[in-house]
């Protein structure tokens, strides 16, 4: 089964095409480099919770909405194969220097997958 990488951060509402843009090169980046699949989801159903949610978690502000995002790859030693070589590709740091969104506030992490269907 698949290895997947998930993220969950929070983009200002006014950054939707900046954010795409740069969306479009890393997702180039990722599937060239050996990425099964990579996937960026704009928020369009995403409540504030009481006490805990995708907007808490990243602490969105009023005029930002959360993209929930993931990368898929055969297995965890190919994954951290191509993201070796990711971080290196001159056009991922390239794009990166003009982030539209906090950084600081993604949430990422690794996943083993237990069900798929």
């Amino acid at each position: 089964m698949p290895y997947v990488d998930g993220f969950v951060l929070a983009v200002p509402k006014a950054n939707l095409d900046a954010y795409k843009a740069v969306a479009t090169t890393a997702g180039q980046v990722w599937m060239e480099h050996g990425a099964l699949s990579f996937v960026e989801c704009w928020g369009d159903d995403v409540p504030d919770g009481e006490v805990t949610s995708f907007p808490m978690a990243v602490k969105a502000k009023d005029d930002e909405t959360v993209v929930f995002s993931w990368i898929t790859y055969p297995s965890r030693a190919a994954r951290d194969e191509i993201n070796k070589k990711v971080m290196e590709d001159p056009r991922l740091k390239a794009s990166m220097e003009n982030m539209p969104f906090d950084g600081k506030r993604m949430i990422y992490g690794g996943f083993e997958t237990v069900v798929e269907m």
